[in-house]
């Protein structure tokens, strides 16, 4: 499986901006560039992909998800993404952008953190229509590889604003302060997850006390924050294993910052219910 981290500023549509837009007709590459990055990839960048008529499936994280009309599934950097080996829906968009673009906007939007661990965003009919509308006039900017990076940009903005609505419709609040707490929750995990950490130190680092961390963490994830720890550092293993990134449980368990490889074993055991090997044996037969 092919590193595209690269991806995005070989083949970007504009410029200056690493970004790309896909639709039934419009930014296809050939088929012996695509092929070299396989069906299934860790992705180094954002991306979307909204139905407009049809179906289709994706798997994300190894769980897979059928996008439907008027459905969104976002997927975010580091995340496992694999492609449909067969094109089922007949009219959509996919958008492609990184950090670098999301850090030339003027706010930042939660649902990129996926606080509420849902990949796919469904929309009524008019803002599913707002969002088509956005999609349409992006890819018209993009049709030009000398546009403006700030008219993309405000159209890029325009769209996480009514994806970041949709995600949060049911939420009345989503910018409220727990959510902010949360986040900062989430990222933490992220850039200290082998460092094994005691939520109590973590509490610590994040201004907080363990009960009110606990509330927070259980209000968003349903899990507390241990088990929230629990299974990222799972989840990261299933993503090493996935990519064959360890020669043996042992130096994955050493990798993932576990001192006792037969404890990392046991642990994943239980969160998967499976051992490691007949979790590899399972990805072996895929």
């Amino acid at each position: 499986m092919q590193n595209i981290g690269s991806f995005l500023h070989i083949y970007k549509q504009n410029s200056v901006l690493p970004i790309r837009l896909v639709s039934p007709t419009f930014g296809h590459l050939p088929a012996d560039i695509t092929d070299k990055y396989g069906l299934a990839h860790r992705k180094p960048h954002y991306f979307f992909i909204f139905m407009l008529k049809g179906v289709t499936l994706h798997g994300v994280d190894l769980q897979q998800f059928d996008i439907k009309r008027n459905e969104l599934l976002f997927i975010v950097p580091h995340q496992i993404h694999q492609l449909p080996s067969t094109k089922l829906g007949t009219d959509y968009f996919k958008l492609g952008f990184d950090e670098d673009c999301l850090s030339l906007l003027p706010k930042q939007y939660p649902f990129l953190i996926n606080p509420f661990n849902r990949q796919k965003i469904q929309f009524s009919a008019s803002s599913a229509a707002r969002l088509k509308s956005v999609f349409e006039i992006l890819r018209e900017l993009l049709s030009d590889m000398n546009t403006s990076p700030d008219l993309v940009l405000a159209h890029l903005n325009s769209l996480l604003a009514e994806i970041n609505a949709a995600y949060f419709s049911a939420d009345k609040n989503p910018a409220d302060e727990r959510l902010s707490k949360y986040t900062r929750f989430k990222i933490f995990v992220e850039d200290n997850l082998t460092d094994h950490m005691t939520v109590q130190d973590i509490a610590e680092k994040l201004s907080l006390n363990t009960n009110g961390l606990y509330n927070i963490v259980k209000h968003y994830s349903g899990l507390s924050p241990k088990e929230f720890i629990t299974n990222r550092l799972i989840l990261e293993a299933k993503r090493r294993l996935y990519y064959a990134e360890s020669s043996s449980v042992k130096e994955l368990a050493y990798g993932l910052g576990f001192n006792d490889p037969e404890y990392f074993s046991r642990l994943f055991k239980k969160a998967t219910g499976k051992t490691v090997s007949a979790f590899i044996q399972d990805l072996s037969g895929n």
